[in-house]
């Protein structure tokens, strides 16, 4: 367990600091935190694949499931929001960036993406809750309960800051891909048949360029999990991010775990889902599989 390799005794915590070693001792025999650790190891393993990820020490001691069904449609809404985001601007942005090469708008789009990947997180969330929210008021600040507009105002922010650094690595990688795939003998063969540049880019360039970007939407999708928890945490945001900080603040192990399983598996699938997507846009890769 987690608390086992932790600095600190959560049974300390939970009892308080005026208990006696007595009443510390029957805390860690209820939790079953005085038994070795490959037992409370495969103790938790077996409960987990049952559906049972434990209780919060704290408060009502809420299901942790009960608590991921109310804080994971928050992380799962402001990941993919983020993730089609960044592929609604990037893909646009890296095909003209390639199309136009070497000439202003192609310096204007890289410029913008070296900035969004420079600029962090922590600076960048302030500086436009300040323009957006404080000078201009057309945004909230933070979350409210319950909410003074709709949801989506609530979003704008957060999924905007979410999605600045994989949006500047995607317009990147578009840019390159899109570039390399212009060079290839079926795209000269189609300039030479006289085929219209809005086909020739749409149906031959950018359908053979987006598999390396697909692929890379799977993995960005991490970076997105992980940045929620910093996104949730500053926005004040009801979700498996804001909640998990708040647990490692106060010890409360099981949601620790039970938060970075679901994220975890959350992951997981995305990638999953990326790899049966792949062969779908690209015959080829079917191909070659079998």
């Amino acid at each position: 367990m987690i608390q086992s390799l932790a600095s600190g005794d959560v049974a300390t915590l939970l009892a308080g600091e005026k208990a006696s070693s007595h009443q510390i001792e029957l805390i860690r025999q209820e939790y079953g935190l005085n038994r070795p650790l490959l037992v409370q190891y495969g103790h938790y393993l077996w409960n987990a694949l049952q559906g049972n990820l434990g209780h919060s020490y704290f408060g009502a001691q809420t299901s942790v499931v009960d608590i991921l069904k109310t804080t994971l449609p928050m992380t799962m809404t402001l990941a993919f929001s983020a993730i089609i985001l960044s592929a609604l601007v990037a893909i646009p942005l890296g095909t003209i960036a390639a199309i136009k090469e070497n000439k202003a708008t192609d310096y204007a789009v890289l410029t913008v993406s070296i900035l969004a990947v420079t600029i962090p997180t922590f600076v960048l969330a302030p500086l436009l809750v300040y323009i957006f929210a404080l000078r201009l008021d057309y945004l909230p600040q933070t979350w409210d309960n319950p909410l003074r507009g709709p949801f989506i105002y609530y979003l704008i922010l957060p999924v905007s800051i979410l999605a600045a650094r994989p949006t500047a690595t995607l317009v990147r990688l578009t840019r390159s891909s899109v570039l390399e795939t212009m060079r290839q003998e079926f795209v000269r063969l189609a300039i030479a048949k006289g085929v219209s540049p809005l086909n020739l880019y749409v149906k031959h360039v950018l359908r053979n360029a987006l598999l390396p970007v697909v692929t890379a939407l799977g993995t960005n999708f991490g970076y997105l999990l992980g940045g929620s928890f910093i996104i949730e945490t500053f926005f004040r945001l009801p979700g498996v991010g804001s909640r998990t900080i708040e647990a490692m603040l106060s010890r409360d192990t099981p949601v620790i775990q039970g938060c970075i399983i679901a994220t975890g598996a959350l992951f997981v699938l995305v990638n999953l889902l990326v790899d049966i997507a792949v062969p779908i846009l690209d015959p080829r890769v079917r191909g070659g599989a079998l």
